[in-house]
């Protein structure tokens, strides 16, 4: 069961937007990450199983922090989304990636009520940002999507954001690198209106644990395409993308 600590809860107003950060050993990213979160919006922090002062620097930053030890990306944003309850949920990678500034770009289509969730498409700020290998098995996975759903979707990246009770109401069940397909595959099959909007993409601080290794990626993909060889079985719905 996870734990949590809030450092503040006397007396705050409560947050218009929780964004979720999963981590694992970001402690030099995270001041910043922090620090960069917009008015209104609540950084949850889910340490799962740092073996260095993250869950601590989270903390000394005013981070809700939530202990997940069942290992895997997708037992932390989810024990995130259960620790959230702003009326919107955003995730975003602790790694320094992707700036929380730019999270109103991807919150934005939600508050307004015009999408159910939105994605932000990654678009690297430098060369060394997303390295080839990544890069190569994210543009696969996303023909896969194409192929599945009927989106014209992009990119499957790490910053989103979607109405939280209706998140919830999906009763995701993937814990591992398939916890964001699952989320768009099964909020597709409700009927759910789909944005994809850009981001920029930076270098991440310190050693990625995904995209950074040859394994990692793999792992990720072969997770992501069972979730859509599963889809392939399921009947069509309605194109629900919009740009």
């Amino acid at each position: 069961m996870d734990t949590r600590i809030d450092p503040d809860s006397r007396d705050r107003a409560p947050a218009l937007v929780d964004v979720v950060f999963p981590c694992l050993n970001e402690e030099g990213a995270l001041p910043w990450v922090l620090s960069r979160l917009p008015s209104g919006y609540r950084a949850i922090v889910v340490d799962n199983g740092s073996t260095d002062r993250s869950a601590a620097v989270a903390f000394e930053h005013g981070a809700t922090v939530v202990t997940e030890p069942r290992r895997g990306f997708g037992s932390a944003a989810h024990a995130g989304l259960l620790a959230a309850t702003a009326p919107i949920v955003a995730f975003c990678d602790a790694d320094a990636s992707m700036d929380p500034a730019d999270l109103p770009l991807v919150v934005g289509p939600v508050a307004s009520r015009q999408v159910e969730l939105t994605l932000g498409r990654r678009r690297p700020t430098t060369r060394g940002a997303w390295p080839l290998h990544a890069r190569i098995a994210n543009r696969a996975l996303a023909l896969l999507m194409r192929n599945s759903t009927g989106l014209p979707l992009h990119d499957l990246g790490p910053m989103r954001a979607a109405n939280r009770p209706a998140l919830v109401a999906l009763e995701l069940q993937d814990r591992r690198s398939g916890y964001p397909l699952e989320m768009l595959l099964r909020g597709h099959a409700v009927g759910w209106r789909v944005r994809e909007v850009d981001v920029p993409y930076s270098p991440r601080i310190g050693r990625s644990k995904v995209t950074g290794t040859i394994r990692g990626t793999l792992t990720a993909v072969g997770d992501m395409s069972r979730l859509l060889r599963a889809e392939r079985r399921r009947p069509a719905t309605g194109e629900q993308v919009t740009r």
